[in-house]
């Protein structure tokens, strides 16, 4: 059974519900659905993940994804799974207050000092969100063809319950989550220049996924700035 709840001011799918063998439900959030209000919770429970749309305009969103491009060290990811090495597409940096070493997938990363760009964007981040953060991990993505598998920002390394806050610049992609029990998937869409916070337990009781897609081409840099535990 199929059943999809339509905003009539709009004619946008507000959700769609699938029953299979088993209750499955799909939470999709288009990127102007509700005028973007950062106060709405996203997840129906256990946790918290606020989207505020676009916080960066598009001429200086460009220009912020053109010197990171530029300026961070980017090295392709590494893991090592049942001792098998692998090695993404995709790219990514760390940075941070100090030389921080960040753990994940059997490998470890230590943060760099902080670009210019960097520091402008954690500032601005701060400001909008209230919180503070002392380090950031980058992603940079090709294309759709390059993504990230469900996981959790769970690693002990973090400080517990911690908010992350996830900047977008560049093609504009599909983000979910999924619960880890009953397994309801939210969806949102993150615009360009567009800012997602993910709060309280839910990295406890959440995963979340980039999903590979054949319909972008373009390329994205995502910017998780987190809590590193003080040791």
């Amino acid at each position: 059974m199929l059943f999809s709840l339509m905003n009539r001011a709009t004619c946008k799918t507000i959700f769609t519900y699938f029953v299979l063998n088993t209750p499955y439900l799909v939470l999709s959030f288009p990127m102007d659905l509700f005028n973007q209000d950062p106060t709405k919770n996203l997840l129906p429970y256990d946790g918290v993940v606020e989207y505020h749309g676009s916080i960066i305009d598009t001429a200086r969103a460009k220009e912020y994804f053109n010197a990171l491009l530029d300026s961070i060290e980017w090295k392709h990811d590494e893991s090592f799974i049942y001792g098998k090495h692998y090695v993404t597409k995709r790219m990514v940096a760390w940075y941070g207050d100090k030389s921080f070493e960040y753990s994940y997938s059997n490998t470890k990363k230590k943060a760099l000092p902080w670009t210019k760009e960097l520091m402008e964007l954690k500032t601005l981040v701060e400001k909008i969100s209230g919180e503070t953060f002392n380090s950031c991990l980058l992603n940079l993505y090709h294309s759709g063809e390059e993504g990230m598998s469900w996981h959790s920002d769970d690693e002990k390394s973090l400080v517990e319950n911690a908010c992350i806050t996830s900047v977008s610049l560049g093609a504009e992609r599909t983000f979910s989550f999924k619960h880890k029990t009953t397994k309801l998937v939210v969806k949102q869409f993150l615009a360009n220049g567009s800012l997602l916070l993910m709060k309280g337990a839910t990295q406890k009781y959440w995963q979340h996924a980039l999903l590979k897609t054949k319909k972008v081409q373009l390329p994205r840099i995502n910017l998780t700035f987190r809590s590193m535990g003080e040791y």
